[in-house]
């Protein structure tokens, strides 16, 4: 196979999970879109946008774990206030089922 480094890589990927890239054909509860995942991202894009972002590289971390452990519990239906205390006091964040 000859081409770009990249173009062997993505295609050697592309490969190695063929069985995944159409699931959402055949499982109807497996979205074809990524639109839940950009959303996700839209608070961080914009409060990065708003403050001139991170002076320090540790508060952009903070601020990614909190973000990320506040929309984890909102998944699974606590308040930010409850996703954070549940970390803090190391119990899961996620409910078991």
């Amino acid at each position: 196979m000859t081409g770009h480094p990249a173009s062997r890589r993505l295609f050697r990927a592309m490969c190695r999970y063929r069985d995944h890239l159409f699931r959402f054909v055949t499982r109807r509860n497996v979205l074809y879109t990524n639109d839940a995942c950009e959303r996700a991202l839209w608070p961080s894009v914009i409060c990065r946008n708003v403050s001139g972002g991170f002076s320090a590289e540790w508060s952009a971390r903070v601020y990614a774990a909190a973000a990320t452990l506040i929309a984890t519990g909102r998944l699974h239906g606590l308040t930010a206030l409850e996703a954070l205390c549940a970390a803090l006091a190391r119990q899961p964040v996620v409910k078991k089922y």
